[in-house]
C-alpha cells in the first residue's frame, strides 16, 4: 500500500514535473458510456498550488476529457516514472475548464508559451493524492518530445483549427457536449 499526502510539495512537484508524460483518466456518468485514458505531455501541465494543478488542453482528434469533466468532474491524473527509481503518483480530484479568455487559461498558457492550438485548460481540484510502488512498470529511457503538434497547428492556422475544433471536438464519442458553438 501506498502513501497519501497532504497535498503537493516541493519535493512531490518536483519529481511530478520530472516525467514526461501523465495519463488522464475520466468516465461518462452513463453506465454504458465509454471510459477515457488519455495520454499527455509536451510540458503542458502546472501545478497551481498544493491542492490543485492545471494543463494546457491541445487541439487532438477527440475531446472526451473536456466532455467528462464538463459533465461530471471526476478526473483522475497518474504520472508514471520510467526510469531506474519505479513509483506511480495519482491525483483524484473535480475537473473544471477555463476556457481562451479566462484569466487562468492565460496563465497556464503564459506557463507553456511553446504550445499552439490550446483549445483549453483542464483544472483539477485535488481530493486525494497519493503514490504507490510502480514495481510492474518498465525502465524506458527517454528520447525527445514528438515534433509534430506545433507545426500541424501552424499549418492550420487559427481559423483552421477553430473549423477542425468544430469538427472534431464538439461531442464526445458518446454524444456529449465538449466544445460546442454555443461557448461551451
Amino acid at each position: 500500500m501506498g502513501k497519501t499526502f497532504d497535498g503537493i510539495d516541493d519535493t512531490l512537484a518536483g519529481w511530478i514535473t520530472a516525467q514526461h508524460m501523465f495519463f488522464v483518466g475520466t468516465a461518462p456518468l452513463a453506465a454504458e458510456g465509454h471510459v477515457n485514458i488519455s495520454p499527455r505531455g509536451l510540458d503542458s501541465l502546472s501545478i497551481l498550488d498544493p491542492h490543485s494543478v492545471a494543463w494546457l488542453d491541445l487541439t487532438g482528434s477527440g475531446a472526451e476529457t473536456i466532455a467528462h469533466v464538463r459533465e461530471n468532474g471526476r478526473i483522475c491524473l497518474m504520472f508514471c516514472s520510467f526510469d531506474a527509481r519505479p513509483r506511480i503518483v495519482r491525483l483524484h480530484g473535480t475537473g473544471r475548464l477555463a476556457l481562451p479568455g479566462d484569466p487562468l487559461f492565460e496563465l497556464v498558457q503564459a506557463e507553456h508559451p511553446d504550445h499552439l492550438g490550446a483549445r483549453a485548460v483542464v483544472v483539477v481540484d485535488l481530493d486525494r493524492i497519493s503514490d504507490s510502488c510502480g514495481w510492474g512498470v518498465p525502465q524506458m529511457d527517454f528520447v525527445a518530445d514528438r515534433d509534430i503538434m506545433r507545426p500541424w497547428a501552424e499549418k492550420k492556422g487559427p481559423d483552421g483549427l477553430e473549423r477542425y475544433q468544430a469538427q472534431k471536438n464538439a461531442r464526445s464519442i458518446d454524444g456529449l457536449p465538449a466544445l460546442v458553438p454555443d461557448g461551451g
